[in-house]
């Protein structure tokens, strides 16, 4: 029996795709672009995101190339990008960003008529649906983590289309793995029980500021280290997740061990909660789209669609890095903040810059991803931080995503 697969066919039931069991996001996105993308290829991508998928897009041996974005949300604008652009592409990698959808139905039907391959990264938006259909049915595969919406910060899925693909993506899988350790299994469980014991004891607080003091966080900002140089010299390996490595573990040292039973019984356990997980989210969601902090997407979701399950909620929120600092001393650690944007961050030696990078720019450096599980405490910390909301200098209209086009084919 294939290793996971009874996490696999859990995670099939729900979304009515072949998945395979991969003991990271990261690690199915790297496994989805080395099978769809040619060494050299151009992967179009939101330069709003998490400095590790860039660097799993690099150890793929392919290019990122950086989308314009909506300022409302962080996503790639469709519209936005050049047809040079288009035309110069070899797939597009969407985000759906803290859980709210990219505009999939048109990205599909682009990515049709070129035909390149779409890969979706579902690791914020387990439960996320879109005119009836759920994020991770749109492309040619999506990679979903267990770390976000049930808090077990180990465990994901890629999700295919069909059975071949998946028996050929367990081999590929099974060869990049690495044995189950004793000691990396107890860490795997253990850490969210830690995690939510410190928050259940009120000691957010003291145990970040004590981290903070003790050099014990791996990022000093939102983003890591880049190390220009030794980066350069990767590419030569390039594609090769080994040389990326030190990159692509940050904040997650066994991405790809190969999970023994302790982890995968936890993660059944889990998963079998997914659903209350979900309603408590959309309720969150629901107490904070009525907020003046509340993106005008978020607002316009949550109106017409009713409530997304969020893996975070985007607060657009003045003299944010300070705010998200005070809002440590309330119990709130804020993460999951992506600024600057990736072609700021990593130059022109290693992306295509946007061709218009203030939405991003701006978005990255005012948006406050807020828990929806936190709800109250967070607005009630932001009341008392008399917090403001941010507006951009020239108000951008909020693009309606509720009917996106049915994509060719469907």
């Amino acid at each position: 029996m294939p290793y996971g697969s009874r996490l696999a066919a859990t995670m099939t039931r729900r979304l009515g795709r072949e998945c395979v069991y991969v003991p990271s996001a990261r690690l199915a996105l790297y496994l989805a672009l080395r099978r769809w993308c040619r060494p050299g290829g151009r992967v179009l991508m939101s330069p709003v995101n998490d400095d590790v998928i860039l660097f799993v897009v690099l150890a793929a041996g392919l290019r990122p190339v950086q989308a314009p974005v909506s300022a409302w949300d962080g996503n790639i604008d469709p519209a936005a990008v050049p047809e040079a652009t288009w035309r110069g592409v070899d797939a597009v990698l969407s985000t759906n960003l803290y859980g709210i959808p990219d505009r999939v139905g048109e990205l599909s039907r682009r990515c049709a008529q070129l035909g390149i391959p779409l890969i979706e990264d579902a690791a914020h938006a387990i439960g996320t649906h879109v005119d009836g259909r759920p994020i991770g049915t749109f492309g040619k595969a999506a990679a979903f983590s267990l770390s976000k919406h049930v808090a077990a910060m180990a465990g994901g899925f890629l999700a295919v289309e069909d059975g071949r693909t998946r028996r050929e993506l367990e081999l590929l899988r099974d060869d990049l793995l690495e044995p189950t350790r004793l000691r990396a299994d107890l860490a795997a469980t253990l850490r969210p029980l830690a995690r939510s014991a410190v928050r259940t004891l009120h000691l957010v607080r003291p145990a970040w500021r004590t981290m903070q003091r003790l050099g014990l966080l791996e990022r000093d900002d939102f983003r890591m280290p880049l190390h220009a140089p030794r980066l350069s010299a990767s590419a030569l390996r390039a594609p090769n997740l080994t040389a990326y490595e030190p990159w692509v573990r940050v904040d997650l040292h066994d991405f790809r061990t190969r999970h023994g039973a302790l982890v995968r019984g936890q993660l059944r356990l889990r998963m079998s909660r997914l659903d209350t997980d979900l309603t408590h989210r959309r309720a969150g969601v629901t107490l904070l789209s009525g907020t003046a902090w509340a993106s005008p997407a978020l607002r316009d979701r949550a109106a017409h669609d009713g409530p997304y399950p969020l893996f975070r909620a985007p607060l657009l929120v003045d003299d944010r890095d300070a705010l998200a600092e005070r809002l440590v001393d309330h119990g709130i650690v804020s993460g999951y903040i992506y600024d600057p944007p990736l072609d700021d961050y990593a130059g022109a030696e290693f992306v295509d810059p946007s061709p218009d990078p203030a939405p991003a720019r701006w978005f990255a450096s005012h948006v406050l991803p807020a828990d929806p599980l936190l709800a109250h405490r967070v607005i009630r910390a932001l009341t008392r931080e008399r917090a403001t909301t941010a507006q951009p200098a020239a108000p951008a209209p909020v693009p309606d995503t509720r009917k996106p086009p049915t994509p060719l084919g469907q």
